[in-house]
């Protein structure tokens, strides 16, 4: 899809453009294989110069990211993911949260049986909405409400990421400008992105083309530098993780290696976890009990769970142990592993909880 803003793209539509393509590069072992094509699902869906489309049971709607789990949960429809992420310099507002439920509303009831049709596949869609610079309170309660998830890429261990997209998306957009370019060729970014970072699925083409050449040369080493400063980080990767919560954690890991090598060997284990600063600003750090220095995950808790374990400074201590007990005592990690899936259950125990 061609985005035009005012004429161009806006810096803000950039840096989330390239904030989606750099989350499929560090989600791709997590389980879920990229769509970017309508063949690939002709009956659910469609697409026309270079958009893929979902049909709904009102409307069709546009994705920019959508994956297929590739393990089917019990008592469950396969499971698509609509990855939607957002740069913006300030917290993500309830607006957004709301159009993403009233897509997975409708593609969600888009099936119907007709006499005489031949059988066909259901899905259940979920969405995730990633955000540079979090969610308003607003934002957060209505995704509760919804089961919309949310993940909070502020933190320590995405600045390198942060830094990376602001620097590609301000250069692009001047590109943009000393081209006088009249719509930025979105589709066309996105597939020299897939391609470069191996994130298209084989055998499927991407369309998108540019006919501006000037453009695309300047845009073409724009890109390449911000592959380059992916792949400095080759070894990072980001794991979904399923607590017993109505939230995923999106567990970053420096160096999967060290994770795989441990996980491996145990795949159910027990582990610690470590919370540092308050409120907004806090972040978690979750390692094996056995063995704290054989890998290490980061990450952070949606703000209004912060928020409240920071409230009242005398309970800090034992809230923060309340939701380590009721919502991460277990939490399930499911990674690609060649063209199966691992899961890996990692587990923190009621003697770990006496000596947080």
């Amino acid at each position: 899809m061609d985005t035009k803003i005012g004429g161009m793209a806006k810096r803000s539509a950039l840096r989330g453009y390239l904030l989606e393509e750099a989350l499929a590069w560090l989600l791709r072992h997590s389980g879920y294989r990229l769509l970017v094509d309508h063949q690939q699902d002709r009956d659910e869906l469609t697409g026309s110069g270079g958009a893929l489309r979902v049909r709904g049971r009102g409307a069709v709607h546009q994705v920019d990211v959508l994956g297929e789990f590739a393990f089917t949960p019990a008592f469950s429809l396969p499971v698509r993911l609509f990855l939607e992420a957002k740069h913006y310099q300030d917290p993500c507002r309830l607006e957004v949260v709301r159009n993403a439920h009233g897509v997975l509303h409708d593609v969600n009831e888009n099936f119907m049986n007709h006499e005489g049709t031949r059988p066909r596949r259901r899905y259940q869609y979920t969405y995730a909405l990633f955000s540079a610079n979090g969610f308003t309170k607003e934002a957060q309660q209505y995704a509760l409400a919804h089961q919309i998830s949310l993940v909070d890429l502020s933190g320590e261990s995405f600045t390198w990421l942060r830094k990376a997209i602001k620097s590609t998306a301000a250069n692009l957009y001047q590109a943009q400008e000393n081209y006088a370019m009249g719509r930025f060729p979105v589709a066309w970014m996105r597939k020299e992105l897939r391609e470069a970072l191996g994130t298209c699925p084989p055998g499927i083409q991407m369309s998108g083309e540019t006919s501006a050449a000037q453009f695309k040369a300047s845009a073409s080493t724009i890109l390449t530098q911000f592959v380059d400063a992916l792949e400095q980080h080759a070894a990072a990767e980001l794991l979904l993780g399923f607590p017993s919560a109505p939230f995923i954690l999106p567990l970053a890991a420096e160096d999967q290696g060290h994770f795989l090598s441990y996980v491996e060997q145990s795949p159910d284990h027990a582990v610690r976890l470590r919370r540092s600063g308050q409120a907004a600003t806090a972040e978690w750090a979750l390692s094996p009990r056995e063995d704290g220095d054989a890998y290490r995950l980061a990450f952070k808790l949606p703000e209004h769970i912060e928020e409240w374990i920071s409230g009242i400074a005398e309970k800090e201590r034992q809230r923060t142990l309340d939701i380590k007990q009721q919502f991460l005592s277990s939490i399930t990690i499911y990674r690609m592993n060649g063209s199966g899936v691992r899961a890996y259950q990692l587990r923190y125990e009621p003697s770990e909880l006496r000596q947080a």
